[in-house]
């Protein structure tokens, strides 16, 4: 392949490659505008777009006319075509400039000199037939060194790696007009390819500037993929093709081989297809944006915000979060009990430099995420607003869950809380039953000693008074099991009045279990009942014995309290399936206080003799 075919073919793809990549801009742009109902087209990437456009169509139709020798396009058309180029550092210069004021008349000063070089291809074209003007051409070359110069000045406080990408576009342009001033009929490949394709890095550092977060994932990533496949297509034809091709010619004339060598070349340039492009987003992605693996962002925020238990630390770790991801100096949430207009038809609402995340929960507070001073003049690309939105369900799916668990704890409380007044209602209803019926049985027993022995009634009334008197300043629903027996001895006594030396009492529990915490007036309504219907039905009287002990089953510690008489015991089982007030009384006490885990139990022996035993757990207060 001779030079002068490898020049035409460089400038062949490199003006089809310019004219798809600002095709691709331009349908972005209004792409963008569409899906995000924007009220304006961002004038600056819509003048980069046609002037790139305007540049490499003229160029490709005047460069079908040299190659071909058709129909010959008026220098009109050269004219406008250097023009639309000579536009495009100017562009450049108005992307990079910074936003202080003195610096504006840089820009001014660019779309000047573009003006003018213009103004020079038009004169030359209309007065002298000629077109493109050397003079413009070196007026660009020099001004385009100029302004490099002068940005460096004006943007001092810029990274180098911005100062390094125009500062080479302009460079590279500047090198181009140099060349295209003196341009010849035959030049070298290299030559071709830095003097007419200029263009391309231009709209590059232009998207690289300040729109490179709102356009690079829909056009960066593609316009490398494009530019990665044109360079494999070209070095496949210029190593393989044009050398093999070049043989066929001079050895072989047999056409069949040379067609499947350029279908073969056309199915390895497919292949190597999606190789290309996912190098260009990798490209995009790590190289020019910095940008983290939204997926595992997404991820790691919903993995996170399923271990909080607050709504409001989810939202500040969430403001959090995306605050270091999307370099955003100041994150905040708010709330509001009315929906917003903004989030009707989008959760993700952006502007320039900020953003407003709303959190799409079921019932009001509604929330919504604000990110702003994004860094670098940071926009949001496709895949982080779509991290945005996921993110945001996320929010909402976790807040939703979080206040239907609140709520169900609230009302679990609220029914535990009603369960508990209840409960305390209930057993001091219990306790208001116990105190008169043990009362009314005392004052029978008084009654019926003043009628049998006057001297010992009164006696026997002060220790009724004693007795009461303990009762009823115990406020409280337990005792300990010393206080109990305390109180069961007063009783006994009085009753040991009564029935003298027809009542045996013995009393065996132990000093240590006198701590022990029972319910208050436990025992009492046992051993009532075992003088009421064992031994006074019993005309020889009977022994009661109380007792108590630790018992161990399956690891848990028991109290065992027992009431054993050796009366009749005619009515115990009658007493204690009727529903009578003392019985029943220690039934319902015992399943309120311990549940299923405390019972009453009455035996029956063959000699007639009754033992009732409680059984309730101690469970913290054995050491």
């Amino acid at each position: 392949m001779n030079t002068f075919n490898a020049a035409s073919l460089i400038n062949l793809l490199g003006f089809t490659v310019g004219i798809a990549l600002y095709g691709l801009l331009l349908a972005m742009i209004v792409r963008h505008r569409r899906s995000r109902k924007a009220q304006s087209i961002n004038l600056l990437l819509l003048t980069t777009s046609l002037l790139g456009l305007i540049w490499n169509i003229g160029e490709l139709l005047i460069f079908i006319q040299k190659d071909f020798n058709t129909y010959k396009f008026s220098v009109f058309l050269v004219a406008v075509s250097y023009s639309a180029l000579g536009f495009l550092p100017s562009v450049v210069v108005h992307s990079a400039q910074s936003e202080e004021k003195k610096a504006r008349w840089l820009t001014l000063a660019a779309y000047a000199l573009s003006s003018l070089a213009a103004v020079l291809h038009l004169h030359s074209a209309f007065f002298e037939n000629n077109a493109p003007s050397d003079t413009a051409l070196r007026t660009l070359t020099f001004g385009s060194l100029a302004l490099i110069t002068g940005l460096l000045i004006f943007n001092f406080r810029q990274t180098l790696e911005k100062k390094t990408i125009w500062a080479s576009a302009l460079l590279v342009f500047a090198v181009s007009a140099l060349h295209l001033s003196g341009e010849s009929e035959e030049k070298s490949w290299l030559v071709e390819l830095v003097a007419h394709q200029s263009s391309l890095p231009l709209a590059l550092a232009i998207l690289y500037q300040n729109y490179r977060f709102a356009f690079a994932d829909l056009f960066l990533k593609r316009a490398f993929s494009l530019i990665l496949l044109a360079g494999v297509s070209l070095g496949l034809y210029v190593f393989i093709a044009a050398p093999l091709l070049h043989y066929h010619e001079t050895h072989d004339r047999n056409d069949v081989n040379a067609i499947s060598l350029l279908l073969t070349l056309w199915m390895a340039t497919a292949l190597v297809y999606p190789s290309l492009h996912r190098f260009a987003v990798w490209l995009v992605d790590k190289v020019v944006l910095h940008r983290v693996n939204y997926e595992n962002t997404q991820i790691e925020i919903g993995r996170e915000i399923e271990t909080i238990e607050s709504i409001e630390a989810i939202l500040d770790e969430i403001c959090r979060k995306l605050s270091v991801v999307l370099t955003a100096k100041t994150a905040i949430w708010t709330e509001s009990y009315k929906p917003d207009a903004e989030a009707k038809y989008s959760p993700v609402v952006f502007t320039p430099n900020s953003a407003k995340i709303f959190i799409p929960t079921v019932e009001t507070p509604l929330f919504c995420i604000k990110l702003s001073d994004f860094a670098g003049g940071r926009r949001l690309l496709s895949d982080e607003i779509e991290m945005l939105e996921a993110v945001s369900r996320l929010a909402a799916r976790r807040i939703d869950v979080l206040r239907v668990s609140h709520e169900r704890c609230e009302q679990e409380f609220r029914e535990q809380e009603f369960a508990k007044l209840a409960t305390e209602a209930q057993l001091s209803a219990l306790r208001a039953q116990v105190n008169p019926h043990f009362l009314f049985n005392a004052l029978t027993t008084i009654g019926y000693l003043i009628q049998t022995s006057p001297e010992k009634a009164f006696s026997t009334l002060m220790q009724l008074t004693k007795l009461l008197r303990g009762v009823l300043r115990s406020t409280g629903e337990f005792c300990t099991l010393g206080e109990e027996i305390k109180l069961i001895e007063n009783y006994l006594d009085i009753e040991k009045t009564r029935f003298e030396e027809r009542l045996t009492i013995k009393i065996e529990v132990p000093k240590e279990l006198e701590k022990i915490r029972v319910p208050a007036l436990i025992l009492q309504p046992l051993v009532e009942n075992a003088i009421k219907h064992g031994i006074s039905e019993n005309k020889n009287g009977g022994e009661v014995k109380i007792s108590a002990r630790l018992e161990n089953e399956n690891g848990e510690v028991f109290l065992e309290l027992s009431v054993y008489d050796t009366g009749a015991g005619k009515t115990v089982k009658k007493s204690l399936n009727s529903g009578g007030v003392g019985l029943k009384n220690i039934q319902d006490r015992l399943h309120s206080y311990y549940g299923k885990t405390a019972n009453l139990e009455i035996k029956r022996d063959s000699e007639k003799k009754t033992l009732s035993q409680i059984k309730l757990p101690v469970k913290g207060q054995i050491t």
